[in-house]
């Protein structure tokens, strides 16, 4: 009988260094476009390479690592790492698409990378590995694992705030929603879900879905949702992915996700897995090393939430990771 967790996954990690003096010439040619141009998009912290490390010791059943960049490459990196494949831009995205400096537009075309498995996970350079995973911690009997959580989203700043609402609007326009919650009740329904069980109980009438919860930790993909959704949606994709920032009618990566929910493509995962931590003053950065050295998740996103104190926050993050992963991994030099 064939094994249901015998199958390929791979890591897409996207990465930009906003100091390269090239990538700043390019960017100065288009900033007067319209879209999202915080600062902390571009600029970066020095972790890479405990996201590396952290792969290499925690998740050492991952095939492959896919390092998505405009063409950058970090001088510590090791090129000649088997599992190591850096991918440009330019080697997947159409050219009218680029140049580009949307994050939207990179992650709405990752299924066009050549050579990746038709299952991957996809890593924000903010997202950290700090204790030991297994496969099925993403993917259980070739399905993503993944938390199906109903929420209303009411904007409260932009421009983030709307690109849910545009997601939604794809998860609407192509699923029936009570015959979605009807086909797949355990899974919206599980335990696992933890205090959000309430959430899809008080959200579960109604015509149209309100929208759905984004957990900010990596996430599990199947390639044939993308192929399904862009041959579902292709003008609101198209759309997205010719803009050079980020703009208030984007969808991003999550609708994808919103698709696999609708589907029922995904398994039920513990909400322990992973946490967001948003990084925005002092006590903040203090708090860093809880997170980070004595961390009962999995997975850590320390997000850059414009802080202030950016060289104190750089500093915090390397003392504690030094510690936590202090041997180089076969993806350095």
């Amino acid at each position: 009988m064939k094994n249901l967790n015998d199958y390929d996954v791979d890591i897409v990690i996207t990465w930009v260094d906003g100091n390269d003096p090239l990538w700043q010439s390019e960017y100065n040619r288009y900033k007067g476009e319209s879209g999202d141009k915080t600062v902390s998009r571009f600029r970066d912290t020095n972790t890479l390479k405990y996201l590396f490390r952290g792969i290499e010791k925690f998740a050492p059943w991952v095939r492959k690592v896919f390092f998505v960049t405009c063409g950058q490459r970090p001088d510590w990196l090791n090129l000649n790492c088997d599992k190591l494949e850096c991918v440009s831009h330019s080697d997947f995205m159409p050219e009218r698409y680029l140049p580009t400096f949307s994050s939207h537009a990179i992650e709405l075309n990752f299924h066009r990378i050549k050579g990746l498995s038709d299952r991957f996970i996809y890593f924000n350079d903010d997202f950290f590995l700090v204790n030991s995973t297994v496969k099925r911690d993403f993917f259980e009997e070739g399905l993503p694992k993944d938390n199906a959580v109903l929420t209303f989203y009411v904007p409260e700043r932009l421009p983030m705030f709307f690109v849910p609402m545009a997601n939604t609007y794809i998860s609407n326009h192509n699923f029936d929603k009570k015959q979605v919650i009807s086909q797949n009740r355990r899974k919206y329904f599980s335990l696992k879900n933890g205090k959000y069980i309430l959430n899809n109980l008080s959200l579960a009438s109604g015509n149209r879905f309100p929208g759905f919860k984004a957990f900010h930790i990596p996430s599990s993909f199947l390639k044939s949702a993308y192929n399904e959704i862009w041959e579902a949606e292709p003008e609101i994709l198209e759309s997205t992915s010719c803009h050079k920032f980020r703009v208030l009618t984007d969808v991003n990566q999550w609708a994808i996700q919103d698709w696999q929910r609708c589907k029922g493509d995904f398994i039920p995962r513990e909400l322990s897995f992973g946490t967001f931590f948003n990084v925005t003053n002092d006590e903040d950065i203090k708090a860093i090393n809880s997170y980070l050295l004595h961390s009962k998740y999995k997975c850590v996103c320390i997000n850059d939430d414009g802080v202030d104190n950016f060289d104190a926050f750089k500093e915090e993050l390397t003392k504690c990771f030094e510690e936590l992963l202090p041997e180089k991994s076969l993806f350095e030099k």
